[in-house]
């Protein structure tokens, strides 16, 4: 529904007019502020500060061309990005996602969503994000890394360990973050905690690349134990089949679930057996190949074309974890008349606004990303602060760490929603707790 509230609707559509071409990134501060409407009008401090109109605009964007030589002697053009969206509490912090969709419009929704993320975890880091319209699928490592390497050539001098600490995202995985962080040593001479996701031998975090998948379901554990629900005995559907999905699948698996589909960009399988996530880390991680070929491993399943029947897989809880807006009105139609129960979200914005509206309508439990899926930066601030210590913490350590945190932002935001009248609604309760450490921190610090 449209935004209600008349100053934040003057905001919004200010901001459109000036980024009429930004669609997903004027989709989600659509969706943030209508849902900040009840917290706004009980603080007209707000609007006196102009926090708003400051919140909606990005501190710094940062734009760049990376030259970079194929195998062949070809020299290519990509297109850089970094936004800066807001150091109110903390470092930018935020991933650089390597992906031929990749746009402004896209970085700037994903820096603006981190923002309420990074705030939900407790922990002190700000919002950004950043990548390029590169695609490493199909290049070889050599033809990686002249470009990562020509892409932290510029990015090296926006960045640093108390001034923006990037992480990988979509296309950036621990191969890349090595190169990266390589490359900024190497023009810095400096050996800092600048990049997460690094590799254990030089100043990763055990758990990392399992952090955003677990912290999924020990987010949805605790939204469904509030409603009297639970994993056992519950047949999951999980899309995707990179980090988030296949970690959301093995934790959903430990907790007595059955993930009966999974998914990647060309189509999806359904095993009624239950899908096993080693075998789906050996095709994505080791063979690098598509998801079909689980059909090699396991008989037994069924593949089908295109990736977006998934919704269709009858399941009585449904992890979206693969892009944004993969989940739209119709899927969700089929997963409410399939009887699901419950929609808790791993990617950056998977679900349309039609299906968050229709789940809600249809009193689907459902938990946004910038909650549900904060594990992943949860850790990486975990790691930056065992950069800060030059200690390493052991696997159990983190998760427990982990566990802790997303246990209160499921807490922090069911309340905040329940304070400010929605009692129930995630979406509202989400956007309302990350909001108001934010502005508070802002007003705190002046206009700036």
């Amino acid at each position: 529904m449209p935004i209600q509230n008349e100053y934040l609707s003057g905001v919004y559509a200010g901001l459109a007019a000036r980024n009429a071409e930004q669609k997903e990134f004027l989709q989600a501060v659509d969706e943030v502020l209508e849902s900040l409407e009840p917290a706004v009008a009980a603080h007209p401090e707000y609007q006196k500060a102009g926090l708003i109109e400051r919140m909606v605009e990005p501190e710094r964007v940062v734009m760049f061309r990376i030259p970079w030589v194929d195998d062949a002697g070809k020299v290519h053009v990509n297109r850089g990005y970094r936004v800066q969206f807001n150091s109110s509490i903390g470092p930018y912090k935020g991933g650089l996602r390597f992906h031929p969709s990749v746009n402004l419009s896209i970085i700037k929704f994903l820096g603006f969503e981190q923002c309420f993320k990074n705030s939900l975890t407790g922990l002190p880091m700000g919002g950004g994000k950043g990548g390029s319209d590169f695609d490493p699928h199909g290049k070889s490592d050599d033809e990686v890394m002249r470009f990562c390497q020509s892409f932290m050539t510029e990015l090296y001098r926006h960045i640093g360990a108390d001034c923006d600490v990037p992480a990988g995202d979509i296309g950036v995985g621990g191969r890349e973050i090595g190169y990266l962080y390589g490359q900024y040593k190497r023009i810095t001479n400096q050996f800092t905690g600048v990049l997460t996701g690094k590799g254990i031998p030089y100043g990763g975090s055990l758990a990392r690349t399992q952090a955003t998948g677990y912290g999924l379901c020990y987010f949805a554990k605790e939204m469904l134990a509030a409603n009297g629900k639970s994993f056992e005995g519950a047949k999951v559907v999980v899309s995707g089949s990179g980090n988030v999905a296949i970690y959301a699948n093995q934790k959903a698996t430990s907790f007595g679930a059955k993930v009966v589909a999974m998914s990647d960009s060309n189509g999806y399988i359904v095993d009624e057996n239950g899908i096993d996530y080693k075998v789906i880390q050996q095709i994505k991680e080791v063979n690098r190949a598509r998801i079909k070929t689980y059909l090699d491993f396991v008989p037994t399943a069924k593949y089908v074309e295109g990736s977006a029947g998934i919704w269709n897989v009858p399941c009585d809880i449904a992890l979206p974890c693969a892009t944004q807006n993969e989940l739209p009105l119709a899927g969700a139609k089929a997963l409410v008349a399939n009887g699901c129960f419950a929609v808790a979200e791993g990617a950056n914005m998977p679900s349309t606004p039609e299906a968050v509206a229709y789940l809600q309508a249809n009193h689907i439990l459902f938990a946004p990303a910038k909650a549900s899926n904060a594990g992943g930066v949860a850790t990486s601030g975990l790691e930056m602060s065992q950069n800060s210590l030059r200690l390493s913490w052991t696997f159990e350590e983190v998760d427990e760490r982990l566990q802790n945190i997303m246990t209160n932002i499921y807490a922090n935001a069911a309340n905040a929603a329940e304070e400010y009248g929605v009692k129930g609604n995630l979406v509202a309760g989400a956007n309302i707790a990350g909001f108001t450490k934010i502005a508070s921190a802002m007003l705190s610090q002046g206009i700036v």
